[in-house]
């Protein structure tokens, strides 16, 4: 039966397509034409016109759905930041400090966004040197409906330009972690300003800009970072750790304990996270492809196996798994599968997430302890040792059957990461890591300075002993006396 149907089908296209012909063959005895007659050149001309328009309609069509998926992708990693961020961390600090730190992670969703349209988006992708972008996009001049082939040539420049935003906004927001329950609001948003426009812009320019020094197409040093690993994971835990050395430890820290008040929330935020880190990093294809499939693969397989791996060295250690510890290994691996996802197979995936989750709770249960500096909620621990670890193994395990990035000048392929035998993608991907490690250091100290000579960026004993709830904000998370 399906033999008969198919037949049926080719006897109908061949005559469709042979019907023209057969009408313009000359009658038994006539003359043969010796030009091309009125008819024929209509009927060719029509032909034409009906083929550009199919294609025409074939590529709007493939334009629609690569934007509908970015589209899909930017709420995704809104989501990252709020409510994920905001529960995740709002979890982790003590009740009266709740309201104070998830209004952190939502201002930001606000300032950071302003910010992005009066210049941020410029500085990181207009045409600059290869440092920092131009100002040529300020007030989104130009950023409309027509794509940007420097960067997505199939949707419009616009989806562009509010996917990359939602990066910017989570980036700083990660850095609150580290000094939760004793920064003044008003100096943090100031230091948050000048922090995106100092280091992140720079920063995400020459990783992603074209010309950028960093860029994998044509940088001085072509470092692999798909969706963030130097962007935004380096450069926010480096600065989150020299912001917790600044601001100095909590009041009674470490001889008070301080646990989460609400691990619950916590909860609820990693789950968040991991749900709307396939818009962050399948996202980053820029494309309904399948080098998304592939990044969406290898982040669900990364998060999966740090889970496992940090829980797994807690309950070695403490004899115990603990639910804290298994979201943190969950969100060490997405850290540190974001440079890669776009580059490695699965397996790779399960590998650099198993090396992240030991490698991160080895961080926050030895390192910090040993050093004894108070990073908050272990956004040095997780994101910045997760992002150099990340970064440096998308140097190892990059494969070219995956995404196909480097080629010589007759355009052959040429392998990608060092398992491959180009180990020289390491060092490129060490000086990338030295360089965020470097600005982020920098940067944050330089804005410190001046926001604490400005505003003063840490609250007093007694603002801090009350709470930033109050003091901050003039509310309470739980009013439990209504």
């Amino acid at each position: 039966m399906r033999r008969r149907r198919a037949a049926g089908v080719f006897l109908i296209l061949l005559a469709l397509c042979a019907g023209p012909l057969w009408a313009q063959a000359p009658a038994a005895g006539a003359a043969p034409a010796t030009s091309a007659s009125p008819q024929a050149s209509a009927d060719a001309s029509q032909l034409h016109a009906r083929l550009a328009q199919l294609e025409q309609q074939v590529a709007d069509a493939h334009s629609a759905g690569d934007n509908a998926w970015m589209l899909v992708s930017a709420a995704l990693v809104l989501m990252m930041t709020g409510p994920g961020l905001a529960l995740f961390y709002g979890g982790l600090v003590r009740k009266k400090n709740v309201l104070a730190t998830m209004m952190q992670s939502f201002a930001l969703m606000a300032v950071v966004t302003v910010v992005w349209a009066v210049v941020g988006y410029s500085l990181c992708f207009h045409t600059g040197n290869p440092f920092i972008g131009g100002t040529g996009y300020s007030f989104l001049y130009g950023v409309g409906a027509a794509p940007n082939p420097d960067y997505a040539a199939t949707i419009p420049q616009q989806t562009f330009m509010v996917y990359q935003l939602m990066f910017a906004i989570i980036t700083p927001a990660l850095i609150t972690g580290s000094i939760a329950e004793r920064a003044r609001f008003s100096a943090l948003m100031l230091f948050m300003v000048l922090w995106s426009l100092l280091v992140y812009s720079p920063m995400a320019h020459m990783v992603w800009g074209a010309g950028g020094l960093l860029n994998n197409s044509g940088g001085r040093f072509p470092t692999l970072d798909f969706a963030g690993g130097t962007v935004v994971h380096i450069t926010s835990g480096v600065s989150a750790l020299v912001a917790a050395l600044y601001f100095g430890k909590r009041v009674g820290y470490p001889k008070q304990p301080m646990p989460p008040h609400s691990v619950v929330l916590s909860f609820i935020g990693a789950c968040l996270l991991w749900v709307g880190w396939f818009g962050f990093n399948a996202g980053s294809a820029l494309a309904a492809s399948g080098l998304a499939t592939s990044a969406f693969v290898a982040t669900h397989f990364a998060a999966a196996s740090a889970a496992i791996g940090w829980a797994g060295a807690e309950w070695i250690r403490n004899g115990k798994p603990s639910v804290l510890g298994a979201i943190s290994g969950a969100v060490a691996g997405l850290v540190a599968i974001t440079p890669a996802s776009g580059f490695v197979s699965p397996r790779a995936g399960l590998a650099i997430g198993l090396i992240a989750g030991v490698g991160c709770y080895l961080m926050v249960a030895t390192v910090k302890a040993k050093f004894g500096y108070d990073d908050s909620l272990d956004a040095f621990g997780v994101h910045g040792a997760g992002g150099t670890i990340g970064a440096i193994l998308t140097g190892v395990f990059a494969k070219s059957d995956v995404n196909p990035v480097f080629h010589d000048a007759a355009g052959k392929v040429l392998p990608v990461g060092m398992l491959e035998g180009n180990a020289g993608q390491v060092v490129n991907q060490l000086v990338g890591v030295a360089i965020a490690w470097v600005l982020a250091i920098v940067g944050s100290l330089v804005i410190l300075k001046i926001a604490d000579l400005l505003l003063g960026v840490r609250v007093t004993q007694e603002e801090e002993v009350e709470g930033l709830d109050v003091t901050q904000h003039g509310e309470e998370g739980y009013n439990l006396e209504v």
